[in-house]
Order: C-alpha cells, then structure tokens, then sequence
C-alpha cells in the first residue's frame, strides 16, 4: 500500500503543473487568432469604406 501511494504522489508531483502550461499556451495561441482575426475584420472595413462600397447591398 505505500508503494502505491508513493507512486501516485509521484504522478502527481511529476504533472502538477502540465495542465497550466498548456492553458497558458493555449490561451497565448487563442489571443493571438482572435487578435490577427480582429485585424483582418477592421481591415476588409476600412478597403470596403475607401473603394467606396456600400455596406446595404445584400
């Protein structure tokens, strides 16, 4: 019984802090679409207002 509660303490101990690196990654990455998909949204805006496209026309 103590070898198996010292095997679970080293499994715990040896991925204590994976799964909050791989969040902060993940929500690295996600910022960084979301923020590249803003950028392209603001400027197929701004080459629809300067062509002189109207928005009302679907």
């Amino acid at each position: 019984m103590d070898r198996l509660l010292l095997v679970k303490e080293i499994y715990l101990e040896a991925f204590r802090n994976w799964r909050y690196i791989i969040l902060e990654r993940y929500f690295k990455v996600f910022s960084w679409v979301c923020l590249f998909l803003w950028l392209v949204t603001v400027y197929a805006f701004v080459f629809r207002l300067s062509t002189g496209y109207s928005l009302s026309n679907f």
